[in-house]
């Protein structure tokens, strides 16, 4: 089958490739023409396990090419997704403006029947805005069919996230377009994959509600760790507890800074700015919002306590920046906004990230002194905040590092540590909700 995918950012240029792995011929496009030359040099713009070699293998079967051509891979292509960017609006709600575009794109180039599918995380009733702009706008006179396809895709593990997902969801405005959609995902039949066919609004809704409620999960669990340190409970006991009831589950049970990232804090406030606009009060979502909002403060309080509550003046080496390991996305991240707390309050920081210590962020926040190891942002430093839980510091040399420090001090934002294995190598130990 010939797809197109619009936008060749992080979901668009893994479901273009996840898709050519499934033996389709994929064009993925993008009018970035800087980005469409790197990738057909072979450069992927930004960290994501396994994609790489993805993307070479498919490219190479020629299953899968790039292009800045919008009109032609239209006109050539059976099924278009639209995988370009939703961001925030000022009021918080989503901006669609790139979405409706594409739309107006097709319209221009409709040459024939297509299914004109969002992959992007968009509000209720987008579909029925792209339909309208469609049939406003196409100048030859053929059928057409609306779907929303939502991606669910983990950053850090979004190639097994495709390959072996939890369930599919499609909603179609017609049995000719559903048909299509689930012939696309027919390699998942044999992982028995459920396929949850619905109308598209509904579809539309799914993929918000969905990312509202893990988000509550993960401010449900940070409020449990406060209170856990308040009675002297260990959260983690407490999540495992939880967890194993299968009516809750032990994903997203795991206390630290916040959600961060590009989907949590943008869906969260887009579903409850549409919410709001529909006249409807979504009141645990925005206790959520709220919640998350004061999570960097109460990390803040957390390390100066442990400083004395004193920051000014101090050497903080901090671990991790990216909102969650294995990615290099830095967007909302809680690590950075606890570093800027940090810097604010006049510490001397002192970082370390695998992946998240770009060039752009380096030029953007220059006070901070960016280090080549884990070793080196220790050296000096009075205090080490563990922020990202990478793999990597799990598994320190704890004589090194205390050498390394002026003071054996580690605040452990995200448990990477146990406790007493710290203290007995000498540390003094903060975690979350221990």
């Amino acid at each position: 089958m010939n797809i197109s995918v619009i936008g060749s950012g992080y979901v668009g240029l893994v479901t273009g490739a996840c898709f050519a792995e499934f033996g389709n011929n994929v064009v993925c496009v993008d009018k970035d023409a800087d980005r469409i030359e790197a990738l057909e040099s072979g450069r992927i713009p930004f960290f994501e396990p396994g994609l790489g070699g993805l993307v070479e293998r498919v490219t190479k079967a020629g299953r899968l090419q790039f292009s800045t051509d919008l009109s032609k891979s239209i006109r050539e292509s059976l099924v278009v997704f639209i995988a370009v960017g939703t961001p925030q609006s000022n009021d918080g709600s989503a901006d669609l403006s790139f979405v409706l575009q594409v739309a107006s794109s097709v319209a221009e180039n409709l040459n024939g029947y297509k299914v004109v599918v969002t992959k992007s995380t968009v509000p209720a009733g987008t579909g029925r805005k792209i339909r309208r702009v469609i049939q406003e706008n196409k100048t030859e006179n053929h059928d057409f069919s609306v779907a929303s396809n939502p991606e669910f895709l983990r950053e850090g593990s979004a190639i097994e996230d495709f390959m072996r997902p939890n369930r599919v969801v499609i909603g179609a405005e017609d049995e000719a377009s559903a048909a299509i959609l689930k012939d696309l995902y027919r390699p998942l039949y044999l992982l028995e994959t459920p396929i949850v066919v619905t109308d598209v609004v509904t579809a539309e809704v799914i993929k918000y509600a969905s990312n509202a409620f893990l988000a509550t999960k993960i401010s449900y669990i940070n409020e449990m760790a406060d209170l856990c340190e308040a009675v002297g409970a260990d959260v983690h006991i407490v999540a495992r507890g939880m967890g194993l009831d299968q009516r809750i589950g032990s994903k997203f049970l795991h206390p630290g800074p916040g959600y961060g990232g590009s989907c949590f804090p943008k869906d969260t406030r887009a579903v409850s700015q549409l919410a709001r606009d529909h006249g409807v009060d979504l009141r645990v979502v925005d206790a959520v919002i709220d919640s998350n909002t004061r999570r960097t403060e109460s990390m803040l309080t957390k390390i100066a306590t442990a400083l004395d509550g004193n920051l000014e003046g101090r050497t903080i080496a901090m671990l991790g920046l990216t909102f969650k390991p294995n990615t290099d996305d830095l967007r909302e991240s809680p690590a950075v906004a606890v570093l800027q707390g940090i810097l604010a309050s006049g510490s001397v920081v002192r970082v370390f990230d695998p992946q998240g210590m770009t060039q752009a962020f380096r030029d953007e926040v220059t006070d901070v002194q960016f280090c080549d190891n884990e070793y080196d942002a220790a050296a000096g430093a009075e205090c080490l905040v563990v922020a990202t839980e990478w793999n990597q510091f799990r598994g320190l040399d704890l004589e090194r590092l205390q050498g390394q420090m002026s003071s054996p001090l580690i605040v452990d934002l995200r448990n990477v540590f146990d406790p007493e294995t710290m203290r007995s190598s000498g540390f003094r130990y903060v975690g979350v909700g221990r």
